[in-house]
This record gives C-alpha cells, structure tokens and sequence, in this order.
C-alpha cells in the first residue's frame, strides 16, 4: 500500500527530505514550494540550486506550486518551513489542508512573538491534530548524499511516534521515537543559540578550549530552560539535544554556527543577515529564549550575552570577558 507525503516548504530539508522518503518504493513524495518560478526551476533541474546545490533530486518526487494538487490524499504532512514564516504559511494554506493529517514538523525554532514551539504554531493555526517533531543532527546537505545519521521521532502519541520512525527509516537513516516532544522541539531551537556561540570562539580564534566549555555549558543551559517547561531532562542527553549541539557547533554546514564566526570576525549583525541566503533560526530564538529566561527567572548566561551581542551591540570581545569574569561557582 503506497502512503503519500506533501512536503510544505522548498528549502535544504524540504528537498533532503523529499530525496530520503523517495528510497521507499512504498511511498509517493510531492513538494509543495510557494513561488511558481522555483517549483519550475527545481523541476527543470531536478536540482534544488539555491539553497541544497549539487544535489539531484530523484524524479519520483513532484515538485509544485499548487498546494491543492500537492497535498491530495496526502497521508502525512512533513513542514519544512522556518519558524519565522511558518504561522503566515500554514494561515494561508489551512482552507486546502485536511483537519486529521498528522504532520510531521522538522522546523528548529521557538516563534518571537508568541514564545510557542513549532507544533504549538501548527495546532494553533490549523487546530487540534497529531504532530511529530522530528529532531536531533540531521544536516540537509548529508542526508541528501545519503550520509548516515540518526535522529528521533517525537510525539505524545507513541503508536505516531514509530509510524513515523517506520516512514523515514533507511539503511541510511536511522530514527529513534520519544515521548518527549517538548524537550525535541526546545533542544532543536536551543542548540542555536549555543551554536551561535560556539561561532564566535571559532571567528575570535579562542580555540578548542574555549568552544568545548560553550558547548559543555550551553548544554547545561538548555536543559535548565527545557526543565522549566516540563522537558525531561534525558532528552537533552540525546540525539535531540547534546547530539545536535555538536553538529551544530562543529559542521562548517551549520548556519548559526557561520553567523556567530562571522560575528567574532568583526562583521555586524546586519552585514551577515543581509548576504545569507537561507534563515539563521538562532537570532530570533536567541531573542525568544532570553526573554523567557528572564520572566522565568533563569540563570543562562551564554544565552544572556549572545543577546546582548546580537541586540545590544556589545563586542564578542566584551561578552567573551563578561562570562569569564563571572563569580566562581560549583559546577
């Protein structure tokens, strides 16, 4: 029996996404991607150009601007959409999307004027329906090359949970289900924040000290705030949380990471913005996470001074010097 799957969205993941779900001979894959002139170029080429280079798409997969003859009798809806946009997306497509699809959400981000998780903008804005998160490191550009990986499908629904670990699951491509979506979904847009971070160590030349105890001490930062939301804490031992952190901070494919090297490198915030082609999740998230700190009264300071970087105009060198400084204390 085949199961269909629209993919909403035609970025990095989207198109990785599209390219893994076709290996299943059991499963017919389309693309929804919003402008005519992309869709047709993605068909063209079978090449998504812009944003995953040097990746051909499989012809299986049907790209289009049209959402209704995308998502029809669609099976799962997997949304690859940045944090950013995706309430304005989802608003316009609801009139042509089914109440009882469940979705599978692969965006990394809390939403800047509402605070909420990706699934909580998705049953916001579309209603009550399942929702998966899938999470942990997955670079677009190394799935689509059939690199391996591993990552976790997670849901409240746990019977979801392993259907979705049964769609995406190749040879390739391991996935893992968990229960806790809250923590997924928080280490997902957590670890950018870090990420941007562990950045600015590599463009300020600080070493591999300096990143290692940023990623050792970020973590600790975003098990704090997942807890405070009822997160379990193991999650952000896993492939959601410490997992993705490494990728993150390590890949030269990680974009917040670049961001935050760029920004140690002297380059202004705008400057970076304004020449990236696909969206950095991490700034806004960084906006996001503070402010939820503060009116939770937790103590984050990395997340404190990224945002006083990015925001506030204080130098990497100067934020660098604040945390340092900081009263000794028990690890």
């Amino acid at each position: 029996m085949t199961t269909k799957v629209a993919i909403l969205g035609g970025g990095g993941m989207a198109t990785a996404c599209a390219s893994l779900l076709t290996e299943s001979p059991e499963t017919a894959v389309s693309m929804w991607v919003r402008k005519p002139e992309v869709a047709e170029d993605i068909n063209v080429h079978r090449e998504n150009r812009r944003l995953l280079p040097g990746v051909k798409l499989p012809e299986a997969v049907h790209v289009t601007s049209d959402v209704d003859t995308a998502v029809k009798d669609a099976d799962f809806l997997v949304i690859a959409i940045p944090t950013e946009f995706v309430r304005q997306a989802l608003t316009t497509l609801k009139p042509h999307l089914k109440g009882e699809t469940p979705v599978v959400s692969v965006i990394k981000g809390i939403e800047r004027e509402t605070f909420y998780r990706p699934s909580e903008i998705i049953t916001d804005v579309l209603g009550p329906r399942p929702v998966v998160a899938l999470g942990g490191p997955s670079h677009a550009e190394e799935i689509a090359r059939r690199l391996p990986a591993s990552v976790v499908a997670a849901s409240g629904e746990l019977d979801l949970a392993r259907e979705t670990q049964q769609l995406f699951s190749t040879d390739r491509f391991r996935v893992y289900t968990n229960l806790d979506i809250i923590g997924v979904e928080l280490a997902g847009a957590l670890k950018n924040v870090i990420a941007i971070a562990a950045g600015i160590c590599d463009g300020g030349k600080y070493g591999d000290n300096a990143k290692s105890a940023i990623m050792t001490r970020g973590l600790v930062e975003m098990t704090l705030f997942g807890a405070s939301f009822g997160a379990e804490p193991s999650t952000f031992s896993g492939l959601a949380g410490v997992g993705d952190l490494i990728t993150t901070c390590m890949s030269p494919f990680g974009r917040n990471r670049s961001l935050g090297e760029r920004l140690g490198r002297g380059e202004t915030l705008q400057e970076i913005l304004s020449s990236m082609e696909a969206v950095a999740e991490g700034v806004n998230t960084t906006r996001s996470v503070y402010n939820l700190a503060e009116q939770r009264g937790l103590e984050m300071p990395i997340t404190t001074e990224i945002y006083r970087v990015l925001f506030e105009g204080k130098s990497p060198e100067d934020a660098t010097q604040t945390l340092m400084t900081r009263p000794p204390r028990e690890e």
